[in-house]
């Protein structure tokens, strides 16, 4: 994990209002959380910004938001479709057991037998459990992200993850 990795947490879908509130969509758990990682690096068409002191609250069945400087309507209309990232550091370090996703992308991924399957490329949640998606170039498998079962070890300082998998799967 390098130290200025940055984690995408939301991203801004529409405006609330006439004064300049946004609404949100929150990567975060429970999705309030969003406002406790700052201060946020705002990526929009117009550029970067890192943006302090944001607040917000639920509302319905989204979020709504209020970034400094963003003050009426227009404002807000221009960072629609607006990514929000942190700092890696800025979030908390996951409880035993636990994996934030973007720690897990890029590292090399081997049987229990020690054949090369490739790299984590990314996840996705399926309801059931998450899935690993590998790829070496020429294939990508789908592993699910099931302790034990499928994942054997997950060795952050080394950079790799070992499976209980079949490599012709």
């Amino acid at each position: 994990m390098t130290a200025d990795k940055r984690v995408l947490i939301g991203r801004v879908v529409g405006v609330y209002g006439v004064h300049g509130w946004v609404r949100l969509e929150s990567y975060t758990e429970p999705r309030t959380r969003i406002f406790s990682y700052q201060p946020w690096q705002v990526a929009s068409t117009r550029g970067e910004a890192e943006i302090a002191g944001a607040h917000g609250r639920a509302q319905g069945r989204g979020l709504i938001g209020k970034l400094p400087g963003c003050e009426d309507r227009d404002a807000a209309a221009a960072l629609v479709g607006a990514t929000i990232h942190v700092p890696r550091a800025a979030l908390p370090p996951p409880r035993h057991g636990e994996f934030y996703w973007t720690d897990l992308e890029g590292l090399e991924v081997a049987t229990v037998q020690g054949v090369a399957l490739g790299r984590v490329s990314h996840l996705f949640a399926t309801g059931a459990n998450d899935v690993l998606v590998v790829r070496d170039g020429a294939r990508e498998r789908l592993i699910p992200f099931v302790p034990e079962r499928y994942v054997r070890e997950v060795d952050l300082v080394r950079g790799r993850l070992v499976v209980d998998w079949d490599p012709d799967f």
